[in-house]
């Protein structure tokens, strides 16, 4: 096997520990000897043993001489859960490093492999990196940011449409839509929602599925109005009111606020999250939600998914509503878009500039 092949496995091992290892970064790892690979695993959650201490120990002596593959630059760094991977890797005696790309990590940053090549290991970094950015894309953000990636939801119709003019919107999608968006989920940290949404349809905000871990939810209530019995409040995991109230004893035990005065900005209360070590967060709301996103230029990816319907009519909720507006010459621009069809609908994904 080559190079390249060899890093595709090891970020699909990395790939296994989406919706775990929060706020640590996706690491996979083999190590490849005599043309074979002797030992491969991945990082599972923080303050377990990161992906090349796994792999070392399962090749134990095979590992002298053998090639290591992993998807981030190992770590150098003291003063954390786990020893520094470089260590270990010198220890062992590797005799080759292949990493798909350097660690943002300012106390990592170039150390790792500079302390490799030190001890006498050939190192080599790059294979595959844009493969491996994207899949550690809300890590980078927030290690280098202190604040959250942030991916903006919405469902709508061919039309255009998010809700009826009742604000109908159960089901836009496919089932299979909806399973997807379960999955995106399990793998964020946390979920942004605002009251207009909770009261209107009682959401749990889980991720349900085999093996999804549900994520935080952060509903914004400037005035408490979630009623005490609704699935936030009363649905594991936590939940985090962002409101103006200050009196906040009747919501009961386990609801952690963020107090603001004035009008919210979304930029502040991604760093209030990035302090509680939130890395990721899917926003869920309506179209007012989604607009203040926008206009405060928190968002880093859209999702967008289309149904084959039409509902038609005047006035009727389209997936963003700001206050101001761009004119065609000087929208909001989407790049590295993507396209894919789920069930009857069509998502389109991409990056916001």
């Amino acid at each position: 096997m080559d190079d390249m092949a060899l890093m595709r496995r090891c970020l699909a091992l990395a790939r296994r520990g989406i919706g775990g290892t929060s706020p640590n970064p996706l690491v996979g790892a083999l190590l490849y000897k005599d043309g074979r690979v002797i030992a491969g695993d991945y990082h599972r959650k923080a303050g377990e043993p990161h992906a090349e201490a796994l792999v070392l120990t399962k090749a134990g002596a095979e590992a002298e001489g053998a090639t290591l593959f992993v998807s981030l630059e190992p770590c150098c760094h003291t003063g954390k859960r786990t020893p520094p991977c470089t260590g270990a890797i010198i220890g062992a005696k590797v005799r080759r490093v292949v990493a798909a790309m350097e660690d943002p990590n300012p106390a990592v940053c170039g150390r790792g492999i500079e302390t490799l090549n030190n001890a006498g290991i050939e190192t080599e970094v790059g294979i595959l990196r844009d493969e491996a950015k994207r899949l550690n894309e809300a890590y980078i953000k927030y290690i280098t940011t202190k604040t959250p990636f942030v991916i903006l939801k919405a469902a709508m119709t061919l039309d255009g449409k998010m809700a009826d003019p009742d604000g109908q919107s159960k089901w836009i999608t496919c089932e299979k839509s909806r399973r997807y968006v379960h999955r995106i989920r399990g793998g964020v940290d946390a979920v942004l929602t605002a009251i207009g949404t909770v009261k209107a349809d009682n959401p749990r905000l889980t991720a349900r599925g085999r093996g999804l871990r549900s994520p935080i939810r952060v509903c914004i209530d400037p005035s408490l109005e979630t009623p005490l019995d609704y699935e936030i409040l009363k649905t594991p995991p936590r939940t985090i009111i962002v409101t103006k109230e200050t009196d906040t004893r009747a919501c009961g035990q386990g609801v952690e606020f963020i107090h603001y005065d004035g009008r919210l900005d979304l930029k502040w209360l991604m760093r209030q999250l990035g302090q509680r070590q939130i890395t990721s967060v899917m926003i869920e709301g309506g179209p007012s939600l989604t607009g203040h996103a926008v206009e405060d230029g928190i968002v880093d990816k859209v999702m967008f998914f289309i149904a084959p319907k039409i509902i038609g009519g005047k006035g009727v909720y389209s997936p963003v509503s700001s206050k101001s507006f761009r004119g065609i010459d000087s929208p909001y621009e989407v790049f590295d878009m993507k396209a894919r069809i789920l069930g009857a609908d069509i998502v389109i994904e991409g990056y916001l500039r």
